[in-house]
């Protein structure tokens, strides 16, 4: 198609994008006269901002923004950490270096987050075990959130527990797993848990129950809205791989 032909089929889908939602008549006459310079602006000026307002732009726009720089927040945080060495900002640097699986790092940072008056503090703690559990130190991600529910009984944190059941697992002790994934089947906010209590539960040879636990998996995604299944579609798609096996 030629490039003239094409210019002026973008300025004609613009007017009437301006005529349609009230945008001041002044961006007609410039997309007319200036046809790149004007279609630009009113793309960056109008458009945009509008798009980035709504989930599906927001979500493109973080998604362009990691494409572009995508250690951006590490960055922000290693250079918070340098100006000012506080708890908080070691906490932070060390979610980020998680996010980017630089377990070794993180573990570091956590354990000097725990220095002092925070030494049982549950964030710290649970950070800690995400990066020992990246490390594949299994035993001592078991003791550490052995510790931290004993120091704080009331905590409750749903990927702590699926953690602690995965660790579990991993130590091979499959039915003390198999309970914990049980227990997170009925409340835990997606469909990781249910995955794997389905999964364990195949290998144990308890068949039946593993079919119904997929089967519903797929149930929930169907009744759910895109929103969840956005979320979520690792493990369903993990989870009809299962039933097709």
């Amino acid at each position: 198609m030629p490039i003239v032909v094409l210019s002026l089929l973008i300025q004609v889908a613009l007017v009437i994008h301006i005529l349609k939602t009230g945008r001041p008549r002044t961006w007609i006459w410039l997309v007319m006269i200036l046809p790149v310079a004007g279609s630009i602006a009113y793309l960056v000026l109008e458009l945009l901002p509008d798009f980035a307002g709504t989930r599906s732009g927001r979500k493109t726009m973080r998604k362009v923004q990691e494409l572009v720089n995508p250690d951006r927040d590490l960055n922000s945080a290693a250079q918070n950490y340098q100006a000012a060495k506080t708890t908080e900002n070691a906490s932070r640097l060390a979610q980020e270096l998680l996010i980017k699986q630089q377990y070794s790092e993180a573990a570091i940072l956590y354990r000097d987050c725990r220095k002092g008056i925070h030494e049982f503090d549950p964030l710290f703690m649970y950070g800690l075990a995400q990066a020992e559990f990246g490390l594949a130190e299994y035993a001592k991600v078991k003791d550490l959130l052995d510790e931290l529910i004993a120091r704080n009984p009331d905590y409750k944190n749903p990927d702590a527990h699926l953690l602690y059941a995965r660790a579990l697992e991993a130590l091979g002790d499959d039915y003390a797993a198999l309970h914990e994934y049980e227990v997170l089947d009925s409340y835990y906010p997606g469909a990781e848990a249910s995955y794997h209590f389905a999964r364990l539960s195949k290998k144990l040879g308890q068949m039946e129950r593993a079919l119904q636990v997929f089967e519903a998996i797929l149930a929930k995604a169907k009744t759910s809205g895109s929103h969840y299944n956005e979320l979520h579609g690792k493990w369903v798609k993990l989870a009809a791989l299962e039933l097709r096996s």
